[in-house]
């Protein structure tokens, strides 16, 4: 994680983010360190409306990160065979998107 925990998380066309997973499945480790990434007092200070929600269940089931953006669309990572940079990067490609369109459409 040390690596990826340099990376800023920018939360601002984020309205909410719930993590689904099972603290005692082997396959948990990418979205757990996801989860403090996002869940980091910097990542949160991006955007203080965004809920961050953690769901952790004893029932064997598979890690998964729910995105919804303040637009309506959401993203489904599914973080046993994701690893937390992949997840990250494919994360915040999607918000950056989302941010230069909200500039865009601001300009206009």
């Amino acid at each position: 994680m040390a690596a990826t925990s340099n990376a800023t998380v920018l939360l601002k066309a984020v309205k909410t983010i719930t993590v689904r997973f099972c603290p005692f499945e082997s396959n948990v480790r990418s979205t757990r360190e996801f989860l403090a990434m996002v869940g980091s007092e910097k990542a949160r200070s991006t955007n203080m409306n965004c809920e961050v929600i953690s769901m952790v269940k004893h029932d064997m089931s598979e890690p998964v990160v729910d995105i919804t953006y303040s637009d309506g669309e959401r993203l489904v990572m599914k973080g046993a065979k994701l690893t937390s940079s992949e997840m990250l990067s494919a994360f915040q490609s999607r918000c950056l998107a989302k941010d230069s369109q909200a500039k865009t459409a601001a300009k206009k």
